[in-house]
């Protein structure tokens, strides 16, 4: 029985380490808001894209092709610099939190 309450003990502790994360933290952690303004609703430049609104979907492959290179133009090659910082997992946390946005 004691082994079974260290067990859910450890499972319990465990438990945030293996959360999902966080979109809007890292929104802000990797400095995607500096660029895209603190709600992704004001580009600090006119030809940087609103994100806020944008479909999960579309925004984590925009980010995946960027990252890649699949993806490489003039307008890319700010966030090209960038996208080392993020792995897929928090790429998709990002996209999923900027849908949210209004």
């Amino acid at each position: 029985m004691k082994f079974v309450i260290t067990l859910i003990t450890a499972a319990l502790v465990a438990a945030p380490a293996i959360a999902a994360p966080d979109g809007a933290k890292l929104f802000a952690e990797k400095t995607c808001n500096a660029c895209h303004g603190a709600k992704a609703d004001k580009p600090l430049m006119p030809n940087y894209p609103k994100l806020a609104g944008q479909n999960a979907a579309y925004a984590e492959q925009q980010m995946k092709d960027i990252k890649s290179g699949a993806r490489n133009n003039g307008q890319t090659a700010a966030m090209k610099g960038v996208m080392h910082l993020v792995n897929d997992e928090e790429i998709k946390a990002i996209a999923e939190y900027l849908s949210k946005l209004k």
